[in-house]
């Protein structure tokens, strides 16, 4: 008898097993990858000064613009944030925080993707005191001072959401902190291509995020380990 209970309390704890392994969502070798460029006139970045913040100012060797609208080659846009917004079964937590560094007087990097409930650590990387300032609107809104030297600030937040930031002393700091609900994403380099990848097989809503132009969507359906095109065309204008 007491083998027989032995051998049904292996079966039981295997079955459990299985189940906790097919809960997870399925891992996969599917990929989106694509350019994001833009037809008519951008507006022109603005210089920034910084000849209030000396320290700030002397750690840049070539002049700094504004980033709201920033181009490359071939009409490609810099800092667009291209995610998966329909389609998947569910995602596993974030394994690590989330880094954003304030150097130069200016954010790094300049948009920052992060999931809901991912742990965020702010640094303040400059000699002077920074008050970080996010405009959340679906999740809290704070407002925290951070002299040079102290420790980095830890948040987090629990919804989607796109967030502008913004430094209350240095009036030209700005950037975005992006809230997402899936792992799967990606941010445009100077080329304004993407990729994303570990995708399973089914269909997607894939979307373009730029701060000034707002979002473009695409569907895509991948099946088994393809690698499928999506390409995204905003349309600029000159303010």
């Amino acid at each position: 008898m007491r083998l027989k209970y032995f051998v049904a309390l292996a079966i039981v704890m295997m079955v459990s097993a299985a189940m906790v392994v097919f809960a997870q969502p399925p891992a996969g070798s599917g990929s989106i990858t694509g350019k994001v460029t833009y037809t008519g006139t951008p507006p022109k970045m603005k210089p920034i000064d910084m000849s209030k913040e000396p320290s700030c100012a002397k750690q840049h060797t070539t002049p700094v613009t504004t980033e709201n609208v920033v181009t490359g080659p071939g009409n490609s846009l810099e800092w667009v944030v291209v995610f998966i917004s329909a389609g998947e079964q569910g995602a596993g937590g974030p394994s690590q925080a989330a880094r954003y560094d304030q150097k130069g007087c200016q954010y790094t990097p300049h948009v920052l993707p992060l999931e809901a409930e991912q742990q965020l650590q702010i640094y303040n990387d400059d000699q002077t005191s920074h008050n970080i300032h996010p405009l959340a609107k679906v999740n809290q809104e704070w407002n925290k001072s951070q002299p040079p030297g102290s420790p980095p600030i830890d948040t987090k937040w629990e919804k989607p959401e796109f967030i502008p930031v913004k430094c209350n002393i240095h009036p030209w700091m700005h950037g975005y902190f992006v809230v997402l609900k899936t792992a799967h994403y990606s941010v445009t380099g100077n080329d304004g291509s993407f990729e994303i990848k570990g995708l399973p097989a089914g269909k997607y809503t894939v979307t373009a995020w730029q701060e000034q132009y707002g979002t473009k969507t695409q569907d895509v359906t991948i099946s088994g380990s393809e690698a499928k095109t999506a390409n995204f065309v905003f349309t600029a204008t000159p303010y």
